[in-house]
């Protein structure tokens, strides 16, 4: 066997989407050979897009004979192939959905060579060697529950150009009987969990992603997130991101001894769990938080990277959320202000005050931007399929930052009414006689949003779709 030694390491794209092929250092002397099959911080290095591949079974296929042939097989999981002794010809296809479905890459492996092969895409090979063992890393263990994807190796649309004939070499009979192309169902991508699926920005959640297959909307009567069971309450490792939209929002109702405990068990326990869900299967976590997470204390807009500082139970449940959505490897936590959706909001309160002949007293002194949930859901969106760096990313509209007060004579004027009927008033005055507890708010919620750039949905338009829908 002859292995070329002395190769730098290094990785080369073929025309399969995310399979990607790399040379390996070999040191060999009279005594043999050695080489570091697997090095995670190496192979980061180069730009390599697998630091977190996170392998958790090792798998090696002993091929006696030249010609023993094995494959087509799509897995749901990423596979890292190589060679341990002997030498292999590879055929790689796509079986995925989407444009690049039906892809083929061929090449020979030996222990200098290794390959990515990422989740869907078909694996195949032939001995070339006698004693081959062809060994391969996966991030997923074995199930039979799971989803897999065949082509037959004679396919004649993928075309394969085997070193010996098929009819020459030893093959299963279950591989032998694998579908043609024309036949194949395509793996579906990996799924998304939305939770909090009923609330304002899940609603706009549907709205961005549809009914897909691979999307998954849940209630907490169809999840509980504090449950014990969790862990075992789905495949997480069918999964590629959970976005929680659910949260507890009322903000007042939290300064009670209840609502506390509701608070913290919606806001914290339930972040915690789905922290651990993501983390030990390799998903991204799509957390959303708030301003309320500042004290409102600063002379400008709020960074992505202020310190937190929050003054009542929600503010300090969504900032306790944070911390821990920020130790998962892979997350997003979005940071709004003033959300104004599908549902109950301040917004459509003004308008239906309009409507009633009310003329109410609106605080004047609390600033920031309303954050359109179909902006929040569409950045979102961007987030996962653009894979931004893990971090905070503030998402509010854009423009000058204004009053509550200002927001609803605004609102009154598209509505068609007079806006001199809205009157403002200090915090302290309009909650002066309140009867229950009462949360502090921050004074400045605008946040910075120069490092995220979202599609606005304008006032105007929302009034016209959504105010008294």
């Amino acid at each position: 066997m002859s292995i070329a030694f002395g190769k730098a390491l290094a990785v080369r794209e073929t025309p399969i989407p995310g399979l990607i092929v790399l040379d390996l250092p070999v040191h060999g002397d009279a005594r043999g050979w050695f080489k570091e099959n697997w090095q995670r911080e190496k192979m980061s290095a180069t730009g390599i897009d697998l630091p977190d591949f996170g392998p958790v079974q090792n798998n090696i296929s002993f091929n006696d004979a030249v010609g023993t042939t094995r494959g087509i097989h799509a897995e749901p999981w990423d596979k890292y192939v190589s060679v341990a002794t002997g030498r292999i010809f590879g055929a790689w296809v796509d079986l995925r959905e989407g444009e690049s479905f039906g892809a083929v890459f061929t090449t020979e492996l030996d222990p200098s060579t290794a390959i990515f092969v990422p989740r869907g895409v078909g694996n195949s090979y032939q001995t070339l060697e006698v004693d081959t063992a062809y060994t391969y890393l996966v991030n997923d263990h074995w199930s039979p529950d799971a989803t897999y994807t065949f082509l037959n190796l004679a396919d004649e649309t993928a075309a394969i150009e085997w070193p010996i004939p098929l009819a020459d070499v030893e093959i299963s009979a279950k591989d032998k009987a694998h579908p043609r192309l024309a036949e194949v169902a395509p793996m579906p991508p990996k799924k998304i969990l939305v939770t909090g699926a009923n609330g304002q920005l899940g609603r706009a959640l549907r709205h961005e992603f549809g009914e897909n297959p691979w999307i998954e909307y849940a209630t907490r009567a169809d999840l509980d997130l504090t449950s014990a069971g969790l862990d075992d309450a789905r495949r997480w490792r069918d999964y590629s991101a959970i976005i929680n939209a659910a949260a507890y929002t009322k903000v007042d109702v939290a300064e009670t001894p209840t609502g506390r405990t509701e608070a913290w068990a919606a806001n914290v326990t339930a972040v915690a769990a789905l922290a651990r869900v993501a983390s030990e299967n390799g998903i991204t976590l799509v957390h959303v938080s708030s301003d309320y997470v500042f004290d409102g204390t600063k002379d400008g807009a709020y960074s992505t990277v202020d310190p937190v500082s929050p003054l009542g139970v929600y503010g300090q449940t969504k900032a306790a959320g944070d911390a821990i959505v920020a130790s998962v490897p892979r997350h997003y936590i979005v940071r709004t202000s003033w959300v104004i959706g599908d549902g109950n909001n301040f917004v459509r309160t003004m308008a239906s005050l309009g409507d009633r002949g009310i003329d109410p007293r609106v605080v004047d002194d609390q600033f920031g931007r309303l954050s359109f949930t179909s902006d929040i859901a569409a950045t979102i969106r961007r987030l996962l399929e653009t894979g931004l760096p893990s971090g905070v990313y503030n998402v509010t509209g854009r423009g000058e930052h204004t009053s509550w007060f200002d927001i609803a004579r605004e609102v009154f004027r598209l509505s068609g009414h007079d806006p001199e009927r809205v009157s403002g008033v200090s915090t302290e005055a309009y909650f002066a006689n309140a009867s229950a507890p009462v949360s502090p708010r921050p004074r400045n919620s605008v946040l910075d949003v120069s490092d995220v750039a979202i599609s606005e949905m304008s006032l105007e338009r929302y009034l016209e779709s959504h105010a008294t829908s």
